[in-house]
């Protein structure tokens, strides 16, 4: 069946990135939406910085949260629909946590009880405020939070799988009760899906909230070892979107492409437009795709220092506002937005057993066997190892043939053994 695919961006402000929350200013904020909003896609993701928000334990200041619905419905007014992350957080390398959570006060982000009250307070708080805008899509909890709870964070806040299945619960229990009509979920970076010690897991990523969200970067291993051009580098989010769909127990989950980006220089600027144009038609031939979201709107500011090299251009847009050549790929893919990708019949086993998940990650014998196939022509699927008999499961999406990793890579020079 067809479907309509939303197309977004992920705001990055053009005049002073996310500290614009000190300093608002509502008419470079419009100036921002008119920009995005004429490149016709339909709706962004927004980051208030939660130690700027909520500095105090019990102070949620009313003047940011006002702010928010400010951009809330200048967005609105330029038809873009508004997805909000609440709790930041990590961003472009730098950790944004409020000062009651670190060093004399340091208490654990995921199990500490003072801790938890005031995130839920925070979370509700901010989906209450727009509970009552159309535009507003709803809450995702963080962004990439997962990379405070393990390596390779200099500090983690070290916490059990079963500590952060509660506190998924509970914070996506807080948006609820903010904004009950509306679909709220969890987001983490890649290592979900790659690190064997990571307690947020996959299963949590593809169970918990109303869709999976998936985040694509190539500079995790896979350009470096394959080139931008590759097989795996073009595939990459849509390989992270099949991936996600092993985990899931309801078949048709809708899968949020919440995250994909070009980084240089790994992907040269000269290039990205290239690349972006591989990447959204790869991941368009992925059944049950919510959305694809770009990093980001507008480059970040050659005036703010230290920032990895890669975060000043990962803009659709330069800092005064000008579309790059990659700006009209996702214009244009924006153009028609009704996709009808066939099932994906064929199905790859990976291990249900998240402690090994490694094996899905750049070198692992999932992914390498899952780009032999790609690169062979099929368009691959992935079941769980416990569901790859299940045949109920299996004619519910569609899947009509399993194959395991090592039937499909080939046997390695000199192994004679059987």
């Amino acid at each position: 069946m067809s479907s309509a695919v939303r197309f977004g961006v992920n705001y990055t402000p053009s005049q002073g990135w996310f500290h614009h929350w000190l300093d608002f200013d509502l008419d470079s904020v419009r100036a921002d939406l008119d920009s995005i909003a004429e490149l016709g896609l339909d709706h962004i993701r927004v980051f208030p910085l939660w130690p700027y928000f909520q500095p105090n334990r019990t102070l949620i200041r009313p003047k940011a949260v006002e702010q928010l619905v400010q951009l809330v419905d200048a967005a609105g007014e330029r038809g873009l629909d508004v997805n909000v992350d609440g709790l930041q957080g990590h961003l472009s390398s730098f950790d944004y946590l409020p000062a009651w959570t670190r060093t004399w006060h340091r208490r654990n982000l995921f199990t500490d009880p003072d801790v938890l009250d005031g995130q839920a307070a925070y979370l509700r708080t901010l989906a209450a405020a727009l509970a009552d805008r159309p535009n507003f899509i709803g809450m995702t909890l963080g962004n990439e939070i997962n990379q405070f709870s393990a390596g390779p964070h200099p500090d983690p806040d070290r916490a059990t799988e079963e500590q952060i299945d509660a506190w998924l619960e509970r914070m996506l229990a807080a948006c609820a009760e903010g904004a009950p009509a509306k679909p709220h979920l969890h987001a983490e970076y890649d290592a979900t899906w790659y690190q064997d010690d990571m307690p947020f897991t996959p299963g949590q990523a593809a169970r918990r909230g109303a869709m999976t969200a998936v985040h694509s970067w190539v500079f995790n291993g896979t350009a470096q070892r394959h080139g931008r051009t590759s097989v795996p580098s073009e595939h990459h989010a849509a390989y992270l979107v099949e991936l996600s769909k092993a985990w899931a127990d309801e078949p048709h989950r809708p899968v949020w492409l919440q995250e994909v980006g070009a980084p240089q220089p790994l992907v040269p600027a000269e290039h990205a437009a290239a690349f972006a144009e591989a990447t959204i038609a790869n991941v368009l031939d992925c059944p049950d795709l919510w959305g694809i979201t770009w990093w980001c709107s507008h480059d970040v500011s050659r005036e703010l220092a230290d920032f990895p090299e890669l975060e000043y251009g990962l803009g659709l847009l330069t800092n005064d506002r000008q579309p790059k050549d990659i700006a009209l790929v996702l214009a244009e893919a924006a153009r028609e937005p009704t996709y009808a990708p066939a099932p994906r019949s064929t199905a790859l086993v990976v291990p249900a057993d998240p402690s090994v998940r490694s094996v899905c990650g750049p070198g692992g014998p999932v992914f390498d066997a899952y780009f032999r196939l790609v690169a062979d022509g099929a368009r691959p699927a992935t079941v769980l190892d416990v569901r790859a008999d299940d045949k109920e499961h299996l004619a519910a999406r569609g899947i009509t043939e399993v194959v395991s990793p090592d039937q499909v890579l080939p046997t390695p020079q000199g192994d004679t053994s059987s």
